[in-house]
């Protein structure tokens, strides 16, 4: 196994891992509680959570046909799927309760020896073993912190600074992917800087169109969980220069 896609395996396996410890303090009642997730109960949010977990690993072991489709167009297929996978989030959630969902998030991840660019039939089309981890990173760390926003009474679910991280960069790629360009800079330290959206390419100097936030708002941002002007508003995120309003290029998925 390369070590970048071993490295993205070890970031959801420790981020599993802390939203199980997370889970396991819970008290069972607040399982039952409605999530920040329209139609969802924290108790299916974390079944949904260790069913992808099993669907990494499940899929890491199929081999697709044709062209990997790139990460920016994969996930462009979540949301006409939304209804499917509720519904099979609720079905494979069951009768589980907090035992045997800590039991699943905590399940080891395989080892077996695989290329990067190995494409896997993935559940939304062909796509590369990285591709595929990262976004499977991505999902969990979106999900964590649904679960703590579900719960605001507890204290959060840890984001682990390597998943953190690979999730920031994953979706900025997706937005500079989506939106192609270099008019507008992209800022979320310490993670990535990019460059995304048409129009008048800067080259020397400042940019003169910035967007900066920290890595929490830009995971909500672009996953569709916070409004772009409602955060500017907020002072979380600070965009300057005419061509700076991200807003028309947000979500990048939902």
């Amino acid at each position: 196994m390369s070590p970048r896609l071993a490295a993205a395996l070890a970031e959801y396996g420790a981020q599993a891992a802390a939203l199980a410890d997370w889970v396991a303090a819970l008290p069972t009642p607040d399982l039952e509680r409605a999530g920040i997730l329209p139609g969802w109960t924290v108790r299916v949010l974390v079944g949904h959570v260790a069913s992808s977990k099993e669907g990494l690993v499940h899929h890491l072991d199929t081999r697709g046909e044709g062209r990997a489709v790139p990460a920016a167009s994969y996930v462009q297929a979540y949301a006409p799927a939304a209804a499917d996978i509720a519904a099979a989030s609720v079905a494979t959630t069951g009768a589980d309760g907090r035992d045997e969902l800590v039991a699943r998030l905590r399940a080891p991840l395989p080892t077996t020896e695989i290329a990067d660019a190995t494409v896997l039939a993935g559940p939304r089309g062909p796509i590369t073993a990285l591709d595929f981890a990262r976004t499977r990173v991505l999902d969990l760390v979106v999900h964590c912190d649904d679960a703590s926003r579900s719960l605001p009474g507890h204290d959060p679910v840890p984001l682990l600074r390597p998943a953190l991280a690979t999730t920031v960069r994953v979706l900025a790629e997706i937005l500079a992917a989506q939106a192609p360009g270099r008019s507008v800079e992209l800022r979320v330290p310490p993670f990535v800087a990019v460059q995304a959206v048409p129009g008048p390419r800067h080259t020397r100097g400042t940019p003169p169109n910035v967007v900066e936030t920290d890595a929490v708002t830009w995971l909500r941002l672009a996953t569709g969980r916070l409004d772009f002007a409602a955060a500017v508003a907020a002072g979380t995120v600070r965009a300057t220069g005419p061509r700076s309003d991200l807003a028309g290029f947000l979500p990048v998925l939902a």
